[in-house]
């Protein structure tokens, strides 16, 4: 195991750590927060809040110190993003991420959280998600797109 693999196991060890203290991995507290208009749970705007806060320095002191080095061992580039702010297809899936989250309670970091910890509802939604997933990259391929790169 190289370094860098070292580097991305700790890393997602603490976002899970993070995830189930702050109970994002609880589905009802998820479910509570995004519903706006009844019980509202705010305390996860605290969790998300606490997030960025601890992360706004690292990020910018990545831009500036190293434009593009890999990011948590993905190969992924510092830097902005490369589809426009109107790309409908940014903006299908951040609607259909939405949904998702909106009625299972989950989304991908704390499902995989939920699965390490033997919850069978985030096992379901994994299934869930993975099988999309390379069912969507299959269905790209037939259609001769290209793989994104920062897939791996």
């Amino acid at each position: 195991m190289t370094r860098k693999d070292l580097w991305a196991l700790a890393s997602g060890f603490l976002f899970a750590i993070g995830l189930g203290l702050g109970g994002m991995t609880q589905p009802a507290r998820v479910t509570g927060f995004l519903d706006l208009f009844g019980a509202w749970d705010p305390s996860l705007l605290f969790v998300m809040g606490g997030a960025v806060i601890v992360h706004m320095p690292v990020a910018l002191w990545m831009r500036r110190q190293l434009a593009a080095a890999p990011v948590g061992g993905c190969g992924v580039p510092v830097g902005g993003a490369s589809a426009r702010l109107g790309d409908p297809r940014l903006l299908g899936g951040a609607a259909l991420f939405g949904v998702g989250w909106g009625l299972s309670g989950y989304c991908p970091g704390p499902a995989l959280a939920a699965v390490g910890a033997l919850r069978a509802s985030g096992m379901v939604f994994f299934l869930g998600m993975a099988s999309t997933m390379m069912a969507y990259e299959w269905l790209r391929a037939r259609q001769g797109a290209v793989r994104d790169p920062a897939l791996g």
